[in-house]
């Protein structure tokens, strides 16, 4: 299955593509989305227009972004949700399911803490995606995100497939 992870951003918008097959993760693509000019109807327009091209590109069977958090600056965060919403929208104008974690669980479930730094997160998203080198931040977000999401999925598939105790154990 194919997961994009998108690390929404009214400036730059980071993405990243990997295959979850199994308990395994392969990478596939990743990059940045770079935003131009001032006026933030134009920049969205090229939020939209990025992810919609990304998922054109790499046929994503799910997409996973990360919730909005309450910054300290409410106009940043009024921009990063604006970001956030036209990239969800970009996900839904091609039938892509939309999955949302919150900052906070994607490194939970990446490096193990879910206070780690960005560098924590570089490193451990290079480390389990066996990359030749460290991905620039926002799409080793991205990454993250898609990471977080294929493990999501594992445990929801095995609690799924729980049927029901038996001897104090599941089947």
């Amino acid at each position: 299955m194919l997961i994009l992870g998108i690390d929404p951003g009214s400036r730059v918008t980071g993405y990243g593509v990997i295959n979850a097959v199994g308990s395994r993760n392969e990478y596939v693509a990743s990059g940045c989305i770079r935003i131009k000019g001032d006026e933030l109807p134009d920049r969205l327009n090229q939020v939209f227009d990025g992810v919609t091209e990304v998922i054109r590109q790499f046929s994503p069977q799910e997409m996973a972004i990360e919730q909005v958090f309450m910054a300290r600056n409410a106009d940043s965060a009024l921009k990063l949700g604006q970001a956030r919403g036209v990239a969800i929208v970009a996900s839904t104008q091609q039938s892509l399911p939309v999955f949302e974690y919150a900052a906070r669980a994607v490194k939970q479930a990446v490096v193990g803490k879910g206070s780690a730094d960005k560098a924590q997160v570089q490193h451990m998203v290079a480390q389990i995606l066996k990359l030749p080198g460290l991905p620039q931040a926002d799409a080793a977000d991205a990454l993250a995100i898609a990471l977080c999401h294929a493990h999501t999925r594992i445990g929801m598939v095995k609690m799924a497939g729980a049927t029901g105790r038996r001897q104090g154990r599941w089947r």
